[in-house]
């Protein structure tokens, strides 16, 4: 996740209170479909660096921030504004793979016109 900010305990609120929009994914390094979603959220943090800021904290490493916002299970995204929890997005296998086959679907359909 080389182009997303890592965000641990003793960085969070600093960096968090610097942005009025955020979205922070829970992830771990054993979890797989963590590592799919990466380099979607790499390339949405690329694209809309001037809208919102996009960080990471690795839950297992950072335990204070995970028990903070209720984290019980990751991919975890959570969206904040100001500071405050607005959203939140707990991903699984199932849901990630819907989206792959939605999106390949879509692009798809442009060569079948």
């Amino acid at each position: 996740m080389a182009n997303l900010t890592e965000l641990n305990d003793e960085n969070f609120d600093r960096i968090i209170r610097q942005h009025s929009l955020v979205m922070v994914d829970f992830w771990t390094a054993d979890c797989q479909p963590c590592k799919v979603i990466a380099p979607i959220l790499e390339e949405l943090a690329e694209k809309n660096k001037d809208e919102i800021f996009v960080g990471t904290v690795r839950a297992d490493q950072n335990p204070k921030i995970g028990h903070r916002f209720g984290v019980r299970g990751v991919p975890t995204l959570i969206i904040m504004r100001n500071g405050l929890e607005t959203d939140r997005i707990l991903l699984q296998i199932d849901d990630i793979t819907q989206l792959i086959k939605e999106y390949v679907n879509e692009k798809l359909r442009k060569y079948l016109q």
